[in-house]
Order: C-alpha cells, then structure tokens, then sequence
C-alpha cells in the first residue's frame, strides 16, 4: 500500500531515489521503513517449504539469505546507483573481499592499484597469493604501467578512486577499456566519492563496493557494506558465495543505514563546501608542505576528477614540513577535530595512516603508495567550516 509502481520509480532523480528507491510498505501502512528483525520464517505446509528451497517458491526462508529490510536497504541502494542488483554484508571489507574472492580461482590473476587502504592491500597482497593467484600492482593514474599489467589475460581489476588515503584519481574509463580486453571484470571502491558524486558503473566498470559504515551511514553507528553489479553476478556469482559464506548483514543495521540514504545527498554537499574550504586554507599555510584535494588546481589529476567526479569529496590528506614529530603535535593540539580512523562522519575525523590505517605495511611499501610519516588524513564533517579552520589554525599555529 503507498508503494510507486517500477515504471514511475525509473524517472525519479537521485534524491527521490535516496529516499523513496524500494519503499515496500507492508498492511499497516507504516511511514518508516518496517524493522525485521527474524532469523527464520514459518511455512504453512511441508509443500510450501520444499518449494521455498529448490527456488519454485520465491520467498523469505532464512535472513542469512534474505531478509525484507536488508532487501529494501539493497534495491535503495541499488536504484541510488543506477544498478541492476545489490548484495549487502555484514562490513565494508566484507564486501571488498566478497566482490574480489567469488569470481577467482588458483591460477587466476589480478591487478591492482598500488594505493589502497591497508585491508584491501592485506587481500591482495597476502591472502590471493596462499590460494595461487598471481598479484600484480600499478601506480593508479599511470594509464601506460595498466596497459603493460593488462597485456596478459587477467580475472579481476581492483582500484579505489579517490584512493585512501592520497586522494590520487584514477581514470576509471580508461582502465575499465584495457581490462575487459585482457578479459577482467573490474572492481572499483568507491567510498570516497559516495553514490552522489560518481558513477564507476556509468563509466565502464563492473562492479562497485561501498563501505556503508562511512558516509552511507554518516554518523558513526554501524557497520556495513554492499557490492553492486548486473544481475548475473549478483545472482548467480557473488549471491552463492555470500549465502555459504555468511557476512551477513544484521536487518539493524539495514535499517539504519536506509535512514542514513535519505539524507546523504544533503550532508554530502556540506561534506564538500567545508572541505574545500578547509583545502584552501591548509594550502596557504607555510607549515603545510602539500595538501591532496581533488577540487585544488595543484591536485596531480584535478581535470580528470573534474570529469568523471560531480564534486569533490569530504576527505583531503595534507603532509606536513615537521615528519611525524609536527604530525603528532598537530593531532594533540586540535581541540575540536577528533582522532579517529573512520571516516565519512558528521563529525571530523584525523588520523595518522602511517602509524594507524596503513601502520602493518611495510615502510617501502608505504612510501610507494605516497603515503609519508608526516602525512594526515582529514575527513572533514558537517560542523560550521569556519570552526574547523579555526581549530586548524590554532593547532598549526602550535608548530613554531
């Protein structure tokens, strides 16, 4: 009751669908979205059950495989995205993981950016290998070191862009085009930029993942992660995996996540002015040695994120001249940022990657990434911007 048919929810612009994408109300007619909270369903016949199970019937039979609010949480999402399906699990890393595992076997290859947050570094660089897939990593915005990693026949392209945490911009067109000649399906993360501000699957990748517990959310309650793609491979690759594997995502959580996509278009824009904002005045400082922010001129790929991007982000790393002594002051002497290693908050957020995000690779690896030890990441919230530089101001200013 109250639910919009499917052919007048295909012309609703994306903040229509952030609130209103798969709203199915049940007989009570209620306004929120219903909370289920069941493990198991009951069938009214032996007959009824058997059918539910070799897929005759289609219907709820147990919530590590179905359930109605994750499934509305997912066709939200899904629509959001401009998606055929979506998967949801239990954390961002479980989507991550997920996404890459179901599609590979031993022998298979994969290539990846170099610049990747740490658990997806792990993945590919220590867990493929134990099951003998061969890893081969690239400098992201180096479209002739991709052609040369894609000359071979290759599984799975995995990238993140904007990349965590040194904001490099990857050219998603590009690289998708060279990876399905070599035959890969490609993978691109995409919690930086969020569902508002990029599109992967508009620019010819095949599979985009979120870490939902960011900017999704966007207040730092809960856990979760979705991996959307065609429905082949939601259906028929990524859904067996996930149903025998389990990282399943609690109805809860779904729930309040549904609430944070009714909002993310309009924290998103604040995300951004602020963070802009703040970008501009960490680079006029003298105590800063670079700031890495798409929407700055001095961004290495700033024309390319002008293309594929619609706006900026909310997180920005800055490298300080002091290393990590100046880094370490900084982080104590802030007042009204808090240290913290999520990101996509209404809050914001610092932190050290070298020593916290990024702390178990090892130094070469690090550097390789472009990551230094006196490098912070800021994810930039939803207070008054004029606060933050402030409190920024203050902490620099403590620097000598």
């Amino acid at each position: 009751m109250g639910n919009a048919d499917s052919s007048s929810s295909k012309q609703w612009r994306p903040r229509t669908r952030a609130v209103r994408g798969g709203l199915n109300r049940t007989g009570f007619s209620e306004t929120s979205e219903a909370l289920f909270l069941t493990s198991g369903y009951v069938y009214g016949s032996a007959a009824e059950a058997e059918a539910s199970f070799d897929g005759t019937l289609d219907r709820m039979v147990y919530s590590r495989f179905k359930n109605p609010t994750i499934a509305t949480f997912e066709q939200r999402l899904a629509a959001l995205e401009g998606a055929e399906a979506c998967r949801a699990t239990a954390s961002g890393m479980a989507a991550v993981h997920a996404a890459i595992v179901c599609q590979l076997k031993a022998g298979d290859r994969v290539v990846a950016s170099r610049a990747l947050f740490g658990s997806c570094q792990w993945i590919i660089n220590e867990l493929l290998p134990r099951f003998g897939i061969e890893r081969v990593f690239v400098d992201g915005p180096d479209l002739d070191a991709w052609a040369v990693a894609l000359a071979k026949p290759t599984a799975v392209v995995f990238l993140e862009t904007p990349a965590n945490p040194t904001l490099e911009i990857i050219d998603i067109r590009a690289v998708s085009d060279l990876a399905h000649a070599a035959g890969a399906k490609v993978v691109v993360d995409n919690v930086f930029a969020t569902p508002m501000l990029q599109s992967p699957l508009k620019l010819g990748a095949d599979i985009v993942v979120y870490s939902a517990t960011k900017h999704i959310d966007g207040q730092g309650r809960c856990l979760g992660g979705a991996v959307l793609s065609d429905q082949a491979f939601c259906q028929d690759v990524l859904g067996p995996y996930l149903r025998n594997t389990g990282p399943t995502l609690s109805p809860f959580n779904a729930w309040v996540l549904l609430k944070g996509l009714e909002t993310l278009d309009l924290r998103v824009e604040r995300h951004c002015a602020n963070a802009l904002k703040i970008a501009r005045f960490l680079e006029s400082r003298p105590e800063v040695a670079r700031v890495l922010y798409p929407g700055l001129e001095s961004h290495p790929q700033h024309a390319l994120a002008a293309r594929q991007m619609t706006g900026w982000g909310s997180i920005l790393a800055l490298e300080l001249k002091g290393g990590k002594p100046a880094a370490y002051t900084l982080l104590d002497r802030l007042g009204l940022i808090d240290i913290s290693n999520n990101l996509g908050d209404a809050k914001s957020l610092i932190t050290h990657p070298w020593t916290t995000t990024h702390q178990r690779l090892a130094a070469e690896d690090k550097l390789a990434m472009g990551i230094s030890e006196g490098m912070l990441r800021l994810s930039v919230g939803l207070e008054d911007g004029d606060d933050l530089v402030e409190d920024l101001a203050q902490a620099l200013d403590g620097l000598g």
